[in-house]
């Protein structure tokens, strides 16, 4: 039987005025994700649909999430292997696509992660788990768009 795991987050938005969505101009993207025991997560929406910079968006959520679960995987598989990863860092890269009526979506996220290992007679072999991680990573398996 396969096991469920379940996670809950709060997000929070409060308007910045008494006028709230009175128009798309006018109210706050500003909001906040709560998660009991943890530190906020402030963020907006994307600054090309009136968010801030200094806050993440969505999209950057789920590229972080996708990253993190495939950086995670890899360090798993790479400690069952006996390989020793002493440094690890991805820069990730998501395109998003807006239709014309609005909407949007995710059409490919390149992940692109530099590690160092204890070895390098084991690059290969490290090199190669990261299929395995792509494989096992739950984000991964959970969206509809190309990731890489």
């Amino acid at each position: 039987m396969n096991k469920l795991h379940h996670h809950t987050i709060s997000n929070v938005w409060k308007p910045n005025s008494d006028t709230g969505t009175k128009n798309y101009y006018s109210h706050s993207k500003d909001h906040e994700k709560v998660v009991k025991g943890k530190s906020v997560i402030f963020s907006s929406s994307d600054k090309a649909f009136r968010g801030y910079l200094n806050r993440y968006n969505p999209g950057e959520m789920l590229l972080a999430s996708l990253s993190s679960c495939h950086m995670l995987c890899y360090l798993q598989l790479c400690a069952n292997a006996g390989i020793v990863v002493v440094e690890y860092e991805d820069l990730a890269l998501g395109t998003m696509e807006e239709s014309a009526t609005g909407g949007g979506k995710l059409i490919e996220i390149v992940l692109q992660p530099e590690v160092k290992v204890t070895d390098e007679n084991i690059i290969e072999g490290s090199n190669s788990l990261h299929q395995k991680a792509h494989e096992l990573c739950f984000i991964a398996n959970s969206v509809n768009f190309f990731v890489r």
